[in-house]
């Protein structure tokens, strides 16, 4: 029996780390590669290269065989307090864009046709999400572009260099967007965490009547996605016979960022208070838009967010009960997320 080869770019990561393991539970024969292990578990890859997708020679060698199915998610990236503050601007564009261009050089001289590329929400323009309650993310409302961030427009250029690839030179890459996914053994300190993440280890952090803090008002909204429904609906897409994207890969169950404390705090069995202090915060709305992937992949995430949370809290928990962090007094703020 021939095994399907797979390469996960990015498999140190959160997503990848978990889209590793799904591959490995599907029968398939894994090669990952990032700058480093997975953080939080130990890699399922049945090999794995540690390395800087950026340096050509590298990329080189780690594709230096056929594969059938390419995901390519390495990027520079983080949260709200990584992404907006601009202090990072130019690592991100520059250090993303070398490795999505040695990717796609080194695949087309493998012959290797199928290459996911997960691009990001933040590629929306700004002018569409200025209302809370009705930001527009459909797919077609991406142009005039106009992104918050350089991150977006980083991920917008390679959004259109991966499909520029499929009518030139015949490849079949498909592109996603995703919306703010969120899990278990996901980044949960140190700055580049992400919304879901951070509320959750301010929470577990509290004693029942404490204050947490929010950046901005907490009316800004979002819809977060499970990881699980991530990939599925990514390996739906990369499988797929005609479509090619771009396509949101998100959940429709918009919540603003109060209520998303208030539905972490309920998880954990504590009263607290908010305190909303000044931060970077992204647009003031974004909700992903399910009628493309509807249409186009008869399937579309449906898991309720409290599922998830449940699931991700109770794992952050336990992070900061070991690291003996509950008497700490908390100094981030919960962050306005970044997609």
């Amino acid at each position: 029996m021939i095994m399907i080869r797979a390469l996960v770019c990015g498999a140190g990561g959160f997503i990848g780390g978990h889209l590793v393991k799904r591959l490995r539970n599907e029968g398939y024969w894994v090669r990952g590669v990032d700058l480093k292990f997975p953080e939080h578990s130990e890699t399922l890859a049945n090999d794995f290269i540690i390395g800087d997708l950026r340096d050509q020679s590298f990329c080189r060698s780690a594709v230096d065989t056929h594969f059938d199915e390419v995901y390519q998610l390495a990027a520079d990236m983080g949260g709200a307090g990584y992404i907006f503050t601009g202090e990072h601007d130019a690592d991100i564009m520059h250090n993303s864009a070398s490795i999505n261009l040695n990717m796609l050089d080194v695949c087309l001289k493998r012959n290797i046709k199928k290459v996911f590329y997960s691009s990001s929400a933040c590629i929306y323009p700004a002018y569409n999400q200025e209302d809370p309650d009705r930001p527009n993310c459909a797919e077609a409302s991406a142009y005039p572009a106009a992104p918050d961030s350089e991150y977006g427009w980083e991920k917008l250029f390679s959004e259109r260099l991966y499909l520029a690839y499929n009518y030139n030179y015949g490849m079949r890459n498909r592109v996603a967007r995703y919306h703010n996914i969120f899990g278990p053994e996901g980044t949960w300190d140190g700055g580049k965490e992400k919304a879901p993440a951070a509320i959750c280890r301010k929470v577990a952090l509290a004693r029942d009547g404490d204050e947490v803090e929010i950046w901005g008002d907490g009316q800004q909204t979002r819809s977060f996605l499970y990881i699980d429904e991530c990939l599925e609906g990514t390996m739906r897409l990369l499988r797929s016979s005609q479509f090619e994207g771009p396509v949101n890969i998100g959940s429709e169950e918009m919540v603003t960022i109060n209520q998303l404390v208030d539905i972490v705090s309920d998880i954990a069995g504590k009263r607290l208070r908010k305190k909303h202090i000044a931060g970077p915060l992204g647009v003031r709305g974004r909700n992903s838009d399910n009628r493309l992937i509807k249409e186009k992949l008869g399937w579309a995430p449906s898991q309720p967010l409290r599922n998830g949370l449940e699931v991700t809290y109770q794992w952050i928990e336990q992070r900061v009960l070991s690291n003996s962090m509950p008497h700490k007094k908390p100094n981030v703020a919960i962050q306005a997320m970044a997609s």
